[in-house]
């Protein structure tokens, strides 16, 4: 089976639209899939568009944090809850397409054990760029993460990863960020547990909208880089 999970927080403009294509696509496919809605304490109609689906689509399932925690909240509430042997999280807005998981779930069937698409391995395939800020931003975000956390990676971001089982077990009960810091947490966790970890091109547009603010989240951001590296040190990443 694959479990797909979506976190989401106020999306009621598109979260409709999102469900269709995906729905649409795992039919196509012939997939055993479950999609997990995480809702992440939304006061919009939310909810309400996923239980009306739900009601029509078996494999569609939603979940509810209590009150607003954070993009890495949602998506560790998804993943421990998720049922696949293979699973994915999404953005919900789906900047990277969903045939683009096709790329992923190849690359778990053929030994990884993580697989992460990337926007910037084939910049080329970006459909819209973000603007320039946003990019320098994230060039600068990276550098930091080579240097604090030894993460080689073009694109730690990216809101489109898989995972297989075996490593979503040993890595989301230990994930400790619970908002937009999470993603460099979850592939040192899979470093340092010795998982096969690779980047894959993928297609992806920039969406506005975005709720990341560069100067506060930003800074947000390094502090939970550097507390990444003190739980490390300080023995918080012990398998339990």
């Amino acid at each position: 089976m694959i479990s797909i999970i979506i976190p989401a927080y106020n999306e009621g403009q598109r979260i409709g639209a999102t469900l269709d294509k995906i729905l649409r696509y795992v039919t196509q496919h012939g997939w055993d899939a479950e999609i997990i809605v995480v809702n992440d304490g939304s006061h919009d109609q939310t909810v309400e568009i996923v239980r009306e689906r739900a009601l029509k689509h078996a494999c569609l399932k939603l979940l509810e944090n209590p009150g607003n925690r954070g993009k890495g909240y949602s998506v560790r509430n998804g993943m421990l809850q998720a049922s696949g042997e293979t699973l994915l999280f999404t953005d919900a807005d789906l900047s990277s397409p969903i045939e683009e998981a096709s790329k992923l779930f190849a690359a778990i069937e053929t030994g990884c054990d993580v697989a992460i698409g990337s926007r910037w391995l084939q910049s080329e395939l970006q459909t819209q760029k973000q603007p320039l800020y946003r990019q320098l931003f994230g060039r600068i975000f990276n550098l930091l993460l080579r240097i604090t956390l030894g993460l080689r990676f073009k694109d730690t971001q990216c809101g489109f990863k898989a995972f297989t089982r075996r490593s979503a077990r040993m890595i989301f009960p230990l994930q400790q960020i619970e908002r937009w810091g999470f993603d460099p947490e979850l592939l040192f966790l899979a470093r340092k547990f010795g998982f096969k970890v690779a980047e894959f091109p993928v297609g992806w547009a920039h969406r506005e909208g975005t709720r990341i603010n560069p100067l506060r989240d930003g800074a947000r951001m390094f502090g939970e880089m550097l507390q990444i590296r003190w739980n490390d040190l300080t023995g918080k990443y012990r398998p339990h």
